[in-house]
């Protein structure tokens, strides 16, 4: 019976674990698919990314439930109490890039109806790419149970806030040059913002994978980029 019991338990745990890689890959499709709505005006694309949302929502309640119900019915000690509660804190991490990549989908809808601005969306769109490579590395890091490339992904954080550095100052300079491009691009930067958060979050994900698997959090302060530019103005995001 212990027997048994012991591996009801340790299925309990694989299957927290394999719905929070499914939230994961979920919030990757969303963050791809709402910068790529914004490279290419695509309106039905950038919409659909929206209504997806809901998908990441009930996954994140559905792993706060199961993470819940696994430490009031087997409590959990050491290894086991921290992955528990890591899957907790992911799913929430993740639900909040989720939220990210909508607003930037919702952003996409507006500035497919305003004048094209097509050499700062492909900034945009590199910036989307650097986050989405770091977002996949640590959610890569989290499914391998990989702590050194996860302190990769928390050492290289600097790169999204150099690229978002250079984004802000590039939209400025196009904003005050060509009124014209005004409107698209004071919603790019909320963009560029959203994307830098992204970021943040993959290395959130980062130092999550560390504590689940040595029950250590980075003592040092994460590594920024001094300087960095003012967000835009708040904007009701994420919503």
């Amino acid at each position: 019976m212990a027997d048994h019991t012991l591996r009801f338990y340790g299925d309990e745990l694989t299957q927290l674990k394999a719905e929070v890689v499914r939230m994961g890959g979920l919030a990757e499709s969303q963050v791809a698919e709402a910068v790529r709505a914004v490279a290419t005006g695509d309106r039905v694309l950038a919409a659909a990314v929206v209504g997806r949302d809901e998908q990441l929502d009930l996954l994140q309640h559905e792993i706060e439930r199961q993470a819940i119900r696994t430490i009031a019915l087997r409590q959990p000690v050491a290894n086991d109490l921290r992955r528990t509660v890591g899957a907790l804190k992911l799913s929430l991490a993740l639900e909040r890039a989720g939220d990210y990549a909508k607003n930037i989908a919702k952003r996409a809808l507006v500035i497919a109806e305003a004048e094209p601005v097509s050499p700062l969306t492909r900034s945009i769109e590199r910036m989307g790419e650097l986050v989405l490579a770091r977002f996949k590395q640590a959610l890569d890091a989290y499914s391998a149970g990989d702590v050194e490339a996860a302190m990769t992904v928390w050492a290289r954080d600097e790169d999204v806030d150099e690229h978002y550095d250079s984004l802000f100052r590039e939209l400025l300079t196009h904003m005050m040059s060509d009124p014209r491009t005004i409107t698209a691009g004071a919603h790019l930067l909320f963009v560029a913002k959203n994307l830098e958060r992204i970021g943040d979050y993959a290395t959130t994900v980062a130092e999550i994978v560390r504590y689940e698997i040595r029950g250590e959090e980075p003592t040092d302060p994460r590594p920024k980029l001094s300087g960095m530019p003012s967000a835009p103005p708040p904007g009701g995001e994420p919503a």
